[in-house]
């Protein structure tokens, strides 16, 4: 009997999906040339579609078409040049890493490439701009690789987004204290920190354009070995690839890509982790977009749109004169922050946060000579921040103070220096206990308020009064703080509640609203007066600078009772710090007590903003410390944690004041550089 063969015929969904595919490719070539075009017809001149298109054909008046060639084209190019570049490199980081919020931005790549340049404005030496890429690129390299070695590849998100939150947040620090040592060699340094496509002439889009090649080209011809590392790390290597020089060789790839755009415009905020988030799901509808060839074209295409996007819309909804104003990596940043929100809430990660450590019994003994020793080294840290400063004192000078018989030259410093001492002492211990209740009820030991936003809902409730009401008292501001606050904690814990408080949804969420409130914070002090900017700014480094006596009885207030109600209810802190399941055996009502406790943080938070600014960290150094020192519970971990939020934060305070003295450092900017290592420190242990 014949056999007859039969020749196999393309699958109809198989061809639908390719045909599916060059259309939505289509489409988006489509759209990115239409938002180009509407790009180059917006601006402060009046050069509209008409004069534009004259320009273009060479028949234009001399003075719109220098409009247009030396400012709308290449501003228009920069952007798509831009967006290109992120989108590609977002795609690659998530790739080697097997996380789908790696980017540039989750990597601590543009803050290391801003404290690079940073160093290197300091030295006074004026660097080409392909130098300076060079400089950008070290500086982003050396962050990722930090990152990346921290995280583990593959090991889940938060824990990535929590080694990237938080080396960011102490580079960050470091660079802004350059900023303020060395004004005139980093001037012009912190408005490019914002992101600005605009340009001057095409020499930058000329110069960056052959890097984001080589980039480009290099993910292309490494495509094939990225893709096996999909496979998994024992079978990408039994079919020949070498996976560890390839994740280096796609993340120095990436990094050179993010560093052609940070040069050329600075930190575009979040493109990197929306344009793979929004080629995704074609890779998974159509077969055209899969494998790494076909996404980074795909990518760089939605990064071009996002950004061009961004600028459009900006200057659609703004003034022009205003839209000139604001810099475009504020609105990706906030439209990024809302995106990574929603993703967040609706990401599946089943690595749940560590349940907590038994409630270890230290010895009484100990736990008082902890208490004895803290409280020696805390009158000795009070006492040196009043004398210490611009001006030396004596104690007697202090001792004649407080009797009224000092002259005025002393009279003045200690006015001036004491309410400022106490402002550090208080604010350093609310948010200590902050941290202590927020960590209790979350049962999450990497919950902290500034890392879950909600000191940066305080931080932009307070800008936003001190930007409009320049003159308002300091209830006024405490208010304005607690609101922001409010809301925010409001955002976070709501929609971490589903599912429960000890997914690791609440970090990512919180990192997410703490974006958008740092993105809306730059937007209000870009669009200020420069005084209320110059003040917001003193403020929001964590400052000290200016308290009075009435600035910190908001926090007297709240902290006393904060205080007195967490030592009351010091049980119920221990059993919902356990699990789920025992306190409702002992008949106590979680949720009323973790709402009330919340509550309570957001309370301290606020005030401790309103008082002496952002300051980061306190919150996650003070209660781990006091738990390593006294053990598990609250009765004795509260006053341990108050005591060592009380000392880290004046000590922050008088080193900013003395270090560099007449110049100052804010506490907040210490008290980051003090905690990012330890936060690290809390990662590699956790990891381990």
């Amino acid at each position: 009997m014949a056999v007859t063969a039969k020749i196999p015929t393309a699958r109809p969904e198989a061809v639908t999906s390719r045909a599916g595919a060059a259309a939505v490719a289509t489409a988006l070539v489509l759209l990115v040339a239409a938002l180009a075009v509407v790009d180059i017809t917006q601006g402060t001149a009046a050069v509209g579609p008409a004069e534009v298109l004259k320009a273009l054909t060479g028949r234009a008046d001399p003075a719109d078409a220098s409009v247009v060639v030396a400012s709308r084209l290449p501003r228009m190019t920069a952007g798509l040049l831009v967006g290109a570049a992120l989108g590609m490199a977002g795609v690659a980081l998530q790739a080697v890493s097997r996380n789908v919020l790696a980017s540039p931005d989750t990597l601590a790549v543009n803050a290391g490439s801003y404290l690079a340049l940073g160093l290197f404005a300091v030295t006074g030496v004026s660097l080409p701009l392909v130098a300076s890429s060079g400089v950008a690129f070290v500086g982003g390299l050396a962050a990722a690789a930090v990152v990346l070695g921290l995280s583990g590849l593959g090991a889940g998100t938060v824990r990535l987004v929590l080694a990237g939150t938080a080396l960011h947040l102490g580079l960050t620090a470091v660079t802004e204290g350059l900023l303020l040592l060395f004004p005139q060699q980093t001037e012009g340094l912190y408005q490019w920190n914002q992101g600005n496509i605009g340009q001057n002439g095409f020499d930058g889009v000329v110069q960056m354009l052959p890097v984001a090649a080589v980039g480009l080209a290099g993910l292309l011809l490494l495509a094939r070995r990225v893709d096996a590392l999909a496979l998994g790390d024992d079978a990408a290597r039994g079919i020949g690839v070498p996976v560890r020089s390839t994740r280096v060789t796609a993340v120095v790839l990436a990094t050179l890509l993010s560093a052609a755009a940070v040069t050329l415009a600075g930190p575009i905020g979040f493109v990197g982790l929306c344009a793979p988030a929004l080629v995704r799901p074609l890779t998974r509808r159509f077969r055209g977009f899969t494998g790494l060839r076909r996404t980074v074209p795909a990518a760089a295409l939605v990064g071009a749109a996002l950004v061009l996007g961004a600028d459009v819309l900006l200057r659609t909804f703004v003034s022009a004169d205003t839209a000139v104003a604001v810099p475009t990596g504020v609105v990706t940043s906030l439209l990024g922050a809302v995106f990574l929100v929603v993703m967040s809430a609706r990401l599946r990660d089943t690595a749940g946060s560590a349940a907590p450590d038994k409630l270890r019994i230290r010895s009484r003994a100990v736990f008082l000579t902890t208490v004895t020793v803290l409280s020696v080294v805390l009158v000795g840290v009070t006492v040196a921040a009043v004398l210490l400063g611009d001006s030396k004192l004596l104690l007697g000078d202090v001792v004649n103070w407080l009797q009224g018989r000092a002259g005025q030259t002393v009279t003045f410093v200690l006015d001036t220096r004491t309410p400022r001492v106490f402002g550090a002492l208080l604010a350093g211990a609310a948010l200590a206990l902050a941290g202590t209740l927020v960590q209790a009820v979350t049962r999450n030991p990497l919950a902290e308020p500034a890392v879950l936003g909600v000191s940066g809902g305080g931080a932009l409730g307070a800008v936003i009064l001190v930007t409009t009401v320049p003159l308002a008292g300091s209830w006024s501001v405490a208010g304005a703080a607690f609101a922001g606050s409010a809301v925010t904690a409001f955002i976070v814990f709501g929609l971490a509640a589903r599912g429960g408080f000890q997914q690791n949804r609440l970090v990512l969420v919180g990192v997410g609203v703490a974006a958008g409130a740092t993105a809306l914070i730059s937007l209000l002090i870009v669009l200020t007066d420069p005084f209320n900017a110059t003040k917001a700014l003193t403020w929001l480094s964590g400052s000290t600078y200016g308290r009075t006596l009435p600035d910190v009885l908001p926090l007297t207030a709240v902290l006393v009772v904060s205080v007195a109600l967490a030592a009351v209810r010091h049980r119920e802190l221990d059993l919902v710090f356990l699990d789920e399941n025992t306190p409702r055996l002992l008949g106590l009502d979680v949720a009323r007590w973790r709402l009330g406790f919340l509550v309570l943080s957001v309370l301290l938070t606020a005030t401790a903003v309103a008082a002496a600014g952002t300051i980061a960290f306190v919150g996650l150094v003070a209660p781990h410390a006091a738990r390593a020192l006294v053990g598990r519970r609250h009765t004795r971990v509260v006053p341990v944690a108050l005591l060592l939020g009380a000392v880290l934060v004046c000590t922050a305070d008088l080193l900013g004041r003395t270090v560099i003295a007449p110049a100052q450092l804010g506490a907040g900017l210490m008290t980051a550089v003090i905690g990012t290592p330890y936060f690290l420190y809390v990662l590699v242990r956790a990891r381990r």
